[in-house]
Protein backbone atom coordinates (compact mmCIF):
# COMPACT_ATOMS: atom_id res chain seq x y z
CA UNK A 1 0.00 0.00 0.00
CA UNK A 2 1.36 3.42 -0.88
CA UNK A 3 1.58 6.16 1.71
CA UNK A 4 -1.27 8.21 0.23
CA UNK A 5 -3.68 5.26 0.53
CA UNK A 6 -2.51 4.56 4.08
CA UNK A 7 -3.01 8.20 5.07
CA UNK A 8 -6.58 8.26 3.76
CA UNK A 9 -7.43 5.05 5.62
CA UNK A 10 -6.15 6.59 8.84
CA UNK A 11 -7.92 9.91 8.33
CA UNK A 12 -4.62 11.75 7.89
CA UNK A 13 -3.95 14.23 5.08
CA UNK A 14 -1.44 12.71 2.61
CA UNK A 15 0.80 15.78 2.85
CA UNK A 16 0.97 15.28 6.62
CA UNK A 17 1.94 11.63 6.16
CA UNK A 18 4.68 12.54 3.68
CA UNK A 19 5.99 15.21 6.06
CA UNK A 20 6.17 12.62 8.85
CA UNK A 21 8.03 10.27 6.51
CA UNK A 22 10.60 12.97 5.66
CA UNK A 23 11.02 13.87 9.35
CA UNK A 24 11.32 10.22 10.43
CA UNK A 25 8.21 10.43 12.64
CA UNK A 26 5.86 8.24 10.59
CA UNK A 27 4.34 5.75 13.10
CA UNK A 28 4.67 2.77 10.72
CA UNK A 29 7.62 1.38 8.73
CA UNK A 30 7.76 2.67 5.15
CA UNK A 31 10.28 2.82 2.31
CA UNK A 32 10.71 5.06 -0.73
CA UNK A 33 10.67 2.93 -3.89
CA UNK A 34 11.17 5.79 -6.34
CA UNK A 35 11.18 9.57 -6.44
CA UNK A 36 7.38 9.79 -6.18
CA UNK A 37 6.25 6.71 -4.26
CA UNK A 38 6.54 5.67 -0.63
CA UNK A 39 5.25 2.22 0.32
CA UNK A 40 4.02 1.28 3.79
CA UNK A 41 5.05 -2.16 5.07
CA UNK A 42 2.22 -4.66 4.38
CA UNK A 43 1.82 -5.78 7.99
CA UNK A 44 1.48 -2.17 9.11
CA UNK A 45 -0.94 -1.22 6.35
CA UNK A 46 -3.39 -3.96 7.26
CA UNK A 47 -3.55 -3.44 11.00
CA UNK A 48 -6.54 -1.73 12.64
CA UNK A 49 -5.11 0.14 15.03
CA UNK A 50 -1.91 1.10 13.27
CA UNK A 51 0.11 1.58 16.43
CA UNK A 52 -0.14 1.48 20.20
CA UNK A 53 1.67 4.58 21.38
CA UNK A 54 3.62 4.96 24.61
CA UNK A 55 4.31 8.64 25.28
CA UNK A 56 7.30 9.61 27.43
CA UNK A 57 8.18 13.05 28.80
CA UNK A 58 11.05 14.00 31.10
CA UNK A 59 12.68 17.01 32.73
CA UNK A 60 15.85 17.07 34.80
CA UNK A 61 14.75 19.13 37.81
CA UNK A 62 11.62 20.05 39.74
CA UNK A 63 11.83 23.71 38.69
CA UNK A 64 11.12 22.53 35.12
CA UNK A 65 8.09 20.47 36.12
CA UNK A 66 5.64 22.70 34.24
CA UNK A 67 7.37 21.65 31.01
CA UNK A 68 6.18 18.06 31.52
CA UNK A 69 2.58 19.05 30.76
CA UNK A 70 3.70 20.88 27.62
CA UNK A 71 5.64 17.83 26.40
CA UNK A 72 2.74 15.47 27.08
CA UNK A 73 0.34 17.83 25.30
CA UNK A 74 2.54 17.97 22.19
CA UNK A 75 3.03 14.20 22.15
CA UNK A 76 -0.72 13.64 22.55
CA UNK A 77 -1.55 15.98 19.67
CA UNK A 78 0.90 14.14 17.42
CA UNK A 79 -0.55 10.75 18.43
CA UNK A 80 -4.09 11.95 17.68
CA UNK A 81 -3.03 13.12 14.21
CA UNK A 82 -1.18 9.85 13.57
CA UNK A 83 -4.38 7.88 14.16
CA UNK A 84 -3.01 5.32 16.61
CA UNK A 85 -4.07 4.52 20.15
CA UNK A 86 -2.28 5.92 23.21
CA UNK A 87 -1.94 3.00 25.63
CA UNK A 88 0.53 4.49 28.11
CA UNK A 89 1.75 7.94 29.17
CA UNK A 90 4.72 8.38 31.50
CA UNK A 91 6.21 11.68 32.70
CA UNK A 92 8.97 12.02 35.28
CA UNK A 93 11.63 14.24 36.80
CA UNK A 94 15.11 12.75 36.53
CA UNK A 95 18.52 13.08 34.94
CA UNK A 96 19.05 11.82 31.42
CA UNK A 97 22.21 10.12 32.72
CA UNK A 98 20.21 8.01 35.18
CA UNK A 99 19.55 4.60 33.67
CA UNK A 100 17.37 3.53 36.61
CA UNK A 101 14.43 5.89 36.03
CA UNK A 102 11.38 3.86 37.01
CA UNK A 103 8.79 5.34 34.67
CA UNK A 104 10.75 5.01 31.44
CA UNK A 105 11.60 1.45 32.45
CA UNK A 106 7.90 0.66 32.93
CA UNK A 107 7.04 2.14 29.55
CA UNK A 108 9.78 0.23 27.72
CA UNK A 109 8.79 -3.00 29.47
CA UNK A 110 5.10 -2.68 28.56
CA UNK A 111 4.44 -5.22 25.77
CA UNK A 112 1.32 -3.32 24.72
CA UNK A 113 3.43 -0.35 23.57
CA UNK A 114 4.51 -0.79 19.96
CA UNK A 115 5.72 2.78 19.32
CA UNK A 116 7.60 4.84 21.93
CA UNK A 117 7.19 8.57 21.28
CA UNK A 118 9.40 11.33 22.74
CA UNK A 119 9.75 15.02 21.93
CA UNK A 120 13.57 15.01 21.86
CA UNK A 121 15.86 11.98 21.74
CA UNK A 122 17.59 13.13 24.95
CA UNK A 123 14.26 12.89 26.81
CA UNK A 124 14.66 9.12 26.60
CA UNK A 125 18.28 9.30 27.75
CA UNK A 126 21.45 11.30 27.28
CA UNK A 127 23.51 8.36 26.01
CA UNK A 128 23.10 5.06 24.14
CA UNK A 129 19.56 5.70 22.93
CA UNK A 130 20.56 3.96 19.71
CA UNK A 131 20.87 0.73 21.71
CA UNK A 132 17.36 1.20 23.09
CA UNK A 133 16.12 1.82 19.55
CA UNK A 134 17.82 -1.35 18.31
CA UNK A 135 16.31 -3.38 21.16
CA UNK A 136 12.85 -2.06 20.33
CA UNK A 137 13.31 -2.87 16.64
CA UNK A 138 14.34 -6.43 17.49
CA UNK A 139 10.88 -6.91 19.00
CA UNK A 140 9.00 -5.22 16.16
CA UNK A 141 8.64 -1.92 18.01
CA UNK A 142 9.77 1.60 17.12
CA UNK A 143 11.06 4.84 18.58
CA UNK A 144 9.65 8.09 17.16
CA UNK A 145 11.44 11.38 17.96
CA UNK A 146 9.42 14.49 17.12
CA UNK A 147 12.28 16.99 17.30
CA UNK A 148 15.93 16.26 16.48
CA UNK A 149 17.37 18.97 18.73
CA UNK A 150 18.50 18.84 22.37
CA UNK A 151 17.47 20.77 25.47
CA UNK A 152 20.45 22.98 26.41
CA UNK A 153 19.47 23.56 30.07
CA UNK A 154 19.28 19.83 30.69
CA UNK A 155 22.57 19.27 28.86
CA UNK A 156 24.41 21.50 31.38
CA UNK A 157 22.86 19.63 34.32
CA UNK A 158 23.78 16.26 32.84
CA UNK A 159 27.35 17.43 32.15
CA UNK A 160 27.69 18.46 35.80
CA UNK A 161 26.52 14.99 36.82
CA UNK A 162 28.99 13.24 34.50
CA UNK A 163 31.92 15.40 35.63
CA UNK A 164 30.95 14.92 39.28
CA UNK A 165 31.11 11.16 38.77
CA UNK A 166 34.54 11.33 37.11
CA UNK A 167 35.91 13.73 39.72
CA UNK A 168 34.64 11.46 42.49
CA UNK A 169 36.63 8.59 41.03
CA UNK A 170 39.77 10.67 40.58
CA UNK A 171 39.80 12.87 43.68
CA UNK A 172 37.25 11.44 46.10
CA UNK A 173 33.66 12.46 46.64
CA UNK A 174 34.37 15.26 49.09
CA UNK A 175 35.29 17.86 46.46
CA UNK A 176 33.86 16.18 43.37
CA UNK A 177 30.89 18.47 42.77
CA UNK A 178 32.92 21.66 43.32
CA UNK A 179 35.51 20.50 40.80
CA UNK A 180 32.77 19.58 38.33
CA UNK A 181 31.17 23.02 38.62
CA UNK A 182 34.56 24.69 38.18
CA UNK A 183 35.17 22.62 35.05
CA UNK A 184 31.84 23.71 33.58
CA UNK A 185 32.67 27.32 34.44
CA UNK A 186 36.07 27.06 32.76
CA UNK A 187 34.52 25.60 29.62
CA UNK A 188 31.96 28.39 29.46
CA UNK A 189 34.67 31.06 29.89
CA UNK A 190 37.02 29.20 27.53
CA UNK A 191 39.93 29.11 30.00
CA UNK A 192 42.37 26.29 30.53
CA UNK A 193 41.92 23.23 32.74
CA UNK A 194 44.52 24.46 35.28
CA UNK A 195 41.86 26.60 36.90
CA UNK A 196 39.93 23.47 37.79
CA UNK A 197 42.56 21.93 40.07
CA UNK A 198 44.50 25.05 41.04
CA UNK A 199 48.24 25.37 40.99
CA UNK A 200 49.02 22.44 43.27
CA UNK A 201 49.99 19.11 41.82
CA UNK A 202 47.24 16.54 42.27
CA UNK A 203 47.78 12.80 42.08
CA UNK A 204 44.55 11.02 41.15
CA UNK A 205 43.56 8.06 43.29
CA UNK A 206 43.96 4.74 41.52
CA UNK A 207 40.93 2.58 41.25
CA UNK A 208 40.50 -0.96 40.02
CA UNK A 209 38.74 -1.20 36.64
Amino acid sequence: MNLTEWARLQGVHPQTAYRWFRQGTLPVPAVRVNSRTVVVAPDSAAGAPVAAFGLYARVSSHDQKSDLDRQVSRLSRWAAEAGGQVVRVEAEVGSGMNGSRSKVRRLLADPNVTVVVVEHRDRLGRMNTELVEAALAAHGRRLVVLDGGEVDDDLVRDMVEVLTSFCARLYGRRSARNRALKAIGCAQRDIGPKAVVGTKSVTPRREND
